[in-house]
């Protein structure tokens, strides 16, 4: 068996069309764009790419993008006036603060203080809650476009028997959150998990995002399963996944490549929970279809 390769990039590219596509009427019937705020702390070149990537593709969609690069000596007392100075700017619809932050900065004090209907990354305390039994929230990008992947692929997802491996507040609890939401079978394993490959094995579903360069042999999985690799780790100049490709190829059904997977989807998930703060904000429902 080849598995077949699930494209995170055309799909990424549809959906920002369609993000753009609904931004005029908005526009028109609230008489602004929407509006996303970007804040980074420090000079570190990766982070600078990303923040530059996200305002390059909000712009794109036909959004307000509003940058702010910060030096690395901002004191937390700072950054979190900064953050509150938005929280009341009623053109800003969401705010999003660069992890990680400089060490003498605590992540989640900063976290804490967006305002969660303004949250679009979706790790607000409010937000997370809200997800965990099940009602409305503005969920993490990574694991959002991870289900928008699985169901463009499978259709419906109940009953499905998924492994989430990795337990992180990002990426691997929300991922079991949604899975549950889709009816699913879910088993969050992680590094205290023991015989993980036959836990692996049993997945219908298995995604990757324990953060160790093509951990998951192709021997650990069911044969057709789909495969979703989150992990980003670069090996001797190379961008590898949590999953051995080659392996893991010949079992699966089908499985995300590292590059051109998951990482498209993030930024286009992020303009789409945009939109959708701009909407609840305004009291209007929707966007249909995003």
């Amino acid at each position: 068996m080849s598995a077949s390769v699930i494209g995170g990039k055309a799909f990424a590219e549809g959906l920002r069309a369609r993000i753009a596509e609904a931004v005029p009427a908005f526009v028109k019937r609230v008489g602004r764009k929407p509006g996303l705020a970007v804040v980074l702390v420090g000079d570190d070149p990766a982070s600078r790419v990303y923040v530059r990537s996200k305002g390059k593709a909000t712009v794109e969609a036909g959004m307000e993008s509003y940058e702010h690069v910060l030096p690395e000596t901002t004191s937390q007392a700072e950054l979190v006036a900064l953050v509150q100075k938005l929280n009341g700017d009623d053109g800003v619809d969401g705010i999003l603060v660069q992890l990680p932050l400089p060490s003498h900065i605590d992540d989640k004090a900063v976290i804490d203080t967006i305002d969660p209907a303004k949250d679009v990354d979706g790790f607000h305390i409010d937000n997370v809650g809200k997800l965990s039994v099940g009602e409305e929230a503005l969920v993490p990008c990574t694991p959002l476009g991870c289900i928008m992947l699985l169901k463009d692929r499978l259709g419906d997802l109940s009953g499905l028997e998924a492994v989430v491996i990795g337990r992180s507040n990002i990426v691997g609890k929300p991922m079991a959150q949604l899975l549950l939401k889709e009816n699913c079978t879910v088993t969050v394993a992680h590094s205290r998990t023991r015989d993980l490959p036959d836990v692996v094995r049993r997945g219908d579903i298995v995604v990757a995002a324990v953060g160790r360069p093509e951990m998951v042999k192709g021997e650990w999985l069911k044969s057709g399963a789909t495969v979703i690799d989150v992990g980003i780790n670069r090996v001797d100049g190379k961008l590898v996944g949590d999953v051995d490709f080659e392996s893991a190829s010949r079992t699966a059904g089908a499985i995300t490549p590292v590059p051109g997977g998951v990482g498209p989807m993030t930024i286009a998930v992020l303009l789409r929970n945009t939109l959708a703060a701009a909407h609840a904000r305004a009291g209007l429902s929707g966007p249909e279809g995003l």
